[in-house]
């Protein structure tokens, strides 16, 4: 013990912090074998769903060109079908992103006259410019899509009233995002998003309802396919990637909609037919054999976050004691020099650029300077050990990912650390 402890205050975590850390974690015992219990669950899902597609080493076999007959792409899309119950599935390199997987989804889903409802309060920020919200070249309203949303409750909750005014017959597809990206409300629930779901479909049967599931796949034991969702929607360089994906996105649901998708994102015509692996088979297949225990990995670092920073007087979204629901830790650090303390600490602690500094810079799709910290093995790859947020009041930092729980520690410990040495915080 006395060892680990050397080795900590190498890394930077003086014994003070260390031990602060420590008695917090007594306190989750319970709370990170429920976590456990819940990624067994899910390793089995997808465990289940390889044997039964009959994953074998000419999966892992590279495509190139057009990817015609490419038999590991093919059948990892089933894999994913059959983990998120859907139809089909599209999950390709070709995907460069989360924001990419959604454009493809509404652009592919939406024509010329049909309207667009978020019953959830405005997108996150860089979806903003892909529906038009903020003007953009090639944005949905320059199409001719209409847009509508339907704010929050003051509590985070839905607004069913105002969502039931705002459907009509132009409402061709709802977004739900799942997460909270860069606002300070609950995370929803797959059971709060479902409800939700039912409710936009006794209105209009026919709607679909897309959700945005990024951050949150395998935080539970059921995904939003599961409760109705006509898509969902999600990159690889987040959870299911399983911290191995080196790029790609998935989009999950009716087999009428994914087709469109394919064709949005291929050409009309071709579909799913063309796209080479690259090379990339192994590290997606094995990405999401490894992604459950990844998640529950990440999702005990954020609550292990906001049971050391709640006691010190910050507002945690979630809170220390509130049901999770993806991997995402947000912590209200009241200004700008907190918020780069912050971000030092989880620079500090990556296996990757730890020597960086991490500033507010000026990142294309938003609106405010963004600060971004994240040493990691994939450029971008927010199931790594990362902290970012933009430069605004309440000056939260959205903390998320560590490829293994003690990383996500350690991270965390590093960012109080960083906030004592500035004098911001007193334990």
């Amino acid at each position: 013990m006395e060892q680990l402890l050397d080795f900590y205050e190498q890394l930077g975590v003086s014994r003070a912090v260390y031990g602060y850390g420590e008695a917090a974690l007594e306190r989750l015992k319970d709370r990170f074998d429920a976590i456990d219990k819940i990624a067994e669950y899910n390793q089995a899902k997808v465990l289940a769903a390889m044997q039964k597609n009959r994953v074998s080493a000419a999966c892992f076999a590279a495509t190139t060109g057009y990817g015609y007959d490419d038999v590991g792409r093919d059948n990892l899309e089933r894999v994913y079908a059959d983990v998120f119950h859907t139809e089909a599935a599209l999950v390709r390199p070709q995907i460069t992103c989360g924001t990419h997987a959604l454009t493809v989804a509404l652009s592919a889903n939406l024509l010329p006259g049909d309207e667009l409802l978020s019953p959830v309060g405005l997108p996150y920020d860089t979806l903003q410019e892909v529906i038009g919200i903020r003007e953009s070249p090639c944005s949905l309203a320059e199409y001719g899509v209409t847009y509508r949303q339907a704010d929050l409750l003051p509590d985070g909750s839905f607004d069913y009233q105002a969502i039931g005014s705002t459907i009509n017959d132009k409402t061709k597809l709802v977004t739900i995002q799942r997460s909270k990206g860069y606002a300070t409300r609950p995370t929803f629930s797959v059971k709060q998003i479902g409800e939700l779901i039912a409710f936009c479909k006794s209105i209009k049967p026919d709607v679909i309802c897309m959700v945005d599931n990024c951050y949150g796949e395998f935080v539970e034991t059921i995904e939003p396919s599961d409760v109705g969702a006509d898509m969902v929607v999600g990159s690889l360089i987040k959870n299911p990637g399983g911290g191995l994906a080196p790029i790609g996105g998935y989009i999950c649901g009716t087999k009428a909609c994914v087709d469109r998708c394919a064709y949005r994102l291929s050409a009309p015509g071709l579909g799913q037919e063309v796209g080479a692996n690259l090379g990339l088979m192994l590290s997606l297949y094995q990405g999401f054999f490894l992604a459950p225990t990844v998640v529950a990995g990440a999702e005990k670092g954020a609550i292990f976050a906001a049971n050391l920073y709640e006691p010190l007087g910050f507002t945690c979204v979630p809170n220390a004691t509130e049901s999770r629901h993806d991997i995402i830790q947000a912590v209200e650090l009241g200004s700008e020099e907190a918020m780069i303390a912050f971000c030092k600490g989880i620079q500090a602690a990556a296996p990757v650029d730890s020597f960086a500094t991490p500033l507010p810079w000026d990142m294309p799709g938003y609106n405010d300077k963004v600060i971004m910290a994240a040493g990691a093995f994939i450029q971008g790859s927010s199931i790594e050990l990362s902290a970012d947020g933009p430069i605004r009041p309440p000056y939260a930092v959205y903390f998320q990912g560590g490829l293994t729980w003690y990383h996500a520690k350690l991270g965390i410990l590093l960012s109080l650390q960083k906030l004592v040495d500035a004098g911001i915080v007193r334990l």
